[in-house]
């Protein structure tokens, strides 16, 4: 059966948030719903005394979309919130249609959209194109089909990104048990000889030449070079008089909703850093690299970047404020001692990431062929 196609705005009704001002915070009132929420970019949360439309109002098992600076598809695990702007509120008002069809049918559409905006400083999506958006239709029966086959799917990778998270709550325990009673803290600038950022201006990228990482380029404490930008040579020296990354020196996201991150070098190649990543040189007399690596990535740390980060839209951690980080700081034995286990349990965690990578690669092949109408007939 052909299926049919359908403007998007035709299936549901897209209410975006309300455009709350930093002067509307507060420590009272209901939960405000922002971007970062949804991604977990923050822990901080800011919350709404007033009254506003019930239109914004989000509760538990709503579905929820991000267009701008982030593309994705939520639902709304939490209490009964506000919804900021730039977030859409899905109102299933227009067609019957199965729930979990429609988020794998979103993922789908903003995935298409990700590829077009690629390279852009910021994704933005405009409310007229999302409604005109054309997608397929199926009947309902091939809906409900769909969505247990792609349900199966996303059990499968959100289950080893489960396993993962134990390795990480595991390292954290570890940590706090062997110097969750240190009462040696010290300030990051008192171990490091150098805390700056990278280009402040945006170079002229090329197709090749040397590699050009921002904070897509930082996860899970490594550094991943897969879909870097380039610049030239000369361009590269010019950028490294001021800000030169070497190897076994510490990166750290200072700008925009995945801020608080940090990766060690653990590579030799040569590349350049943007403004958005702080370039962090621990002294080595003082300080192991890996074991700081592993504490600037800790709960400890992140809470003390949530409290300093400024900006109203985008995050920004100021080079002052990271610099005045509380550090715990144990004997340099018992950092290499430290480092040492974690490096044994990396290797589980390199396993499970190889699973997770396998198993995200399943998801998006199933995803890609039911919407091209060749996985269900």
């Amino acid at each position: 059966m052909k299926w049919k196609i359908a403007n998007l705005g035709d299936l549901a009704t897209f209410v975006n948030g309300f455009p709350f001002k930093p002067s509307d915070w507060s420590d009272e009132g209901m939960e405000i719903i922002r971007i970062q929420n949804l991604t977990k970019g923050s822990s901080e949360t800011n919350c709404y005394k007033g009254v506003i439309p019930d239109k914004y109002k989000i509760k538990k098992g709503d579905i929820l979309i991000s267009w701008s600076a982030t593309l994705d598809v939520f639902e709304w695990a939490g209490k009964d919130a506000w919804l900021n702007q730039h977030i859409f509120k899905v109102v299933f008002d227009k067609i019957e249609i199965n729930r979990q069809f429609f988020i794998y049918l979103i993922k789908f559409v903003l995935n298409d959209m990700k590829k077009e905006v690629h390279g852009a400083t910021m994704q933005h999506i405009t409310k007229s194109r999302f409604d005109n958006l054309k997608v397929p239709l199926p009947p309902l029966a091939i809906q409900n089909r769909i969505a247990k086959i792609l349900d199966a799917a996303d059990a499968l990778r959100r289950k080893d990104q489960e396993l993962l998270n134990k390795y990480d709550e595991l390292a954290q325990a570890i940590f706090i048990e062997m110097f969750g009673s240190n009462s040696n803290v010290v300030k990051l600038d008192k171990i490091t000889t150098k805390i700056t950022d990278g280009v402040h201006a945006k170079p002229n990228y090329q197709e090749t030449g040397v590699p050009f990482l921002s904070v897509k380029n930082i996860t899970n404490m490594f550094l991943d070079f897969n879909n870097t930008k380039f610049i030239t040579q000369a361009d590269h020296e010019t950028f490294t008089k001021r800000c030169k990354p070497e190897f076994e020196d510490i990166l750290y996201t200072k700008v925009g909703a995945t801020y608080g991150r940090a990766a060690i070098i653990d590579s030799k190649k040569e590349f350049s850093i943007y403004v958005s990543i702080a370039l962090i040189k621990p002294d080595r007399s003082k300080v192991y690299p890996y074991y700081l690596n592993f504490v600037l990535n800790t709960n400890y740390v992140k809470m003390q970047a949530d409290r300093r980060v400024k900006g109203a839209g985008v995050p920004d951690l100021h080079l002052v404020e990271i610099k005045d980080f509380d550090i715990p700081l144990p004997a340099y034995k018992d950092q290499l001692d430290f480092s040492n286990v974690i490096e044994n349990l990396n290797k589980n965690v390199s396993s499970t990431k190889k699973q997770i990578e396998q198993s995200e690669n399943l998801f998006q092949t199933l995803l890609q062929q039911t919407f091209k109408g060749e996985l269900v007939k």
